[in-house]
């Protein structure tokens, strides 16, 4: 379903690309529904006015005043200098789309000052082909319908998932981090491959491939990803020994312990960008 909203680009990233990408590619939006500012990068608000035809601002308050949608794309650094910006600028008819790491819906509000529906968002840099995966959870002044807009801006660069905002921290572990956690294996599995002399290109294609057909696997079969290991792993065969090595260096705990750490240093982020202060304004 086609959004009638215009909709503007607080930040100018690669995340905002991704969806301004997603959006016009699946006919969500058409170029002239979208705007976007940055905080001083004139030349990459050119480079997306060039590459898809969309509006530029001058300023994040004057992209504001010319939407509905809102989504805050710059960095959570410099999240409490854009809200302040742009919080006089801020009307009912506003939803807030959030995607800055950490920083919960409630600050936001705060911030700005202002009772607007605020939906927070994590996607995975996955979003720039089409395949993030979204976790999405609704603030308090927000309604079903806010949510619903917000699943369908997000679908056009994957999948979402609606829970509660407390488990966005978990959602940043494990799928906002999660690719980089894919890259680091596939790294190793280049090396491994060099040393057996397959070359870059062959490698490149098997472990692309290999890592395609897993993941369909994973996602229509429904079997458990248990299950599909056992399935792959004969007894005294070659993938039984290459099991026996993970479960020997114990690469299953490091993992786990990885999307733990990743969620952690999220509520860490959260923590920082949110000064005990900032309780208690309205």
């Amino acid at each position: 379903m086609a959004v009638n909203k215009k909709i503007a680009f607080i930040g100018a990233g690669s995340m905002a690309e991704a969806m301004i990408s997603g959006l016009i590619t699946n006919k969500l939006a058409v170029p002239e529904q979208i705007i976007a500012a940055n905080r001083m990068n004139t030349n990459r608000l050119l480079e997306l006015k060039e590459r898809y035809g969309i509006d530029i601002a001058a300023s994040a308050s004057d992209a504001v005043r010319k939407a509905e949608i809102l989504i805050l794309a710059m960095k959570p650094k410099d999240a409490e200098d854009a809200l302040y910006a742009i919080r006089d600028s801020i009307g009912e008819q506003h939803l807030i789309i959030s995607v800055l790491a950490g920083i919960s819906t409630d600050h936001i509000s705060r911030l700005l000052q202002s009772d607007a529906p605020v939906i927070r968002a994590m996607p995975n840099t996955s979003a720039a082909i089409g395949y993030s995966a979204t976790g999405l959870a609704a603030g308090k002044y927000a309604e079903d319908h806010d949510l619903k807009q917000a699943e369908e801006l997000f679908n056009c660069i994957g999948t979402t998932t609606c829970l509660k905002e407390e488990s966005l921290h978990a959602v940043t572990g494990l799928a906002g981090s999660g690719p980089a956690y894919v890259y680091y294996l596939v790294e190793a599995m280049h090396q491994a491959a060099s040393s057996l002399d397959l070359s870059e290109s062959e490698a490149r294609d098997l472990i692309a491939q290999t890592l395609l057909g897993a993941a369909h696997m994973l996602k229509m079969s429904g079997d458990h990803p248990r299950l599909l290991r056992q399935k792959v792993t004969s007894p005294g065969g070659t993938t039984e020994a290459g099991i026996q090595m993970l479960d020997q260096f114990q690469v299953k705990e490091a993992i786990e312990s990885c999307v733990k750490r990743a969620a952690q240093r999220s509520e860490e982020l959260g923590s920082l960008y949110t000064p005990p202060s900032a309780e208690g304004i309205v």
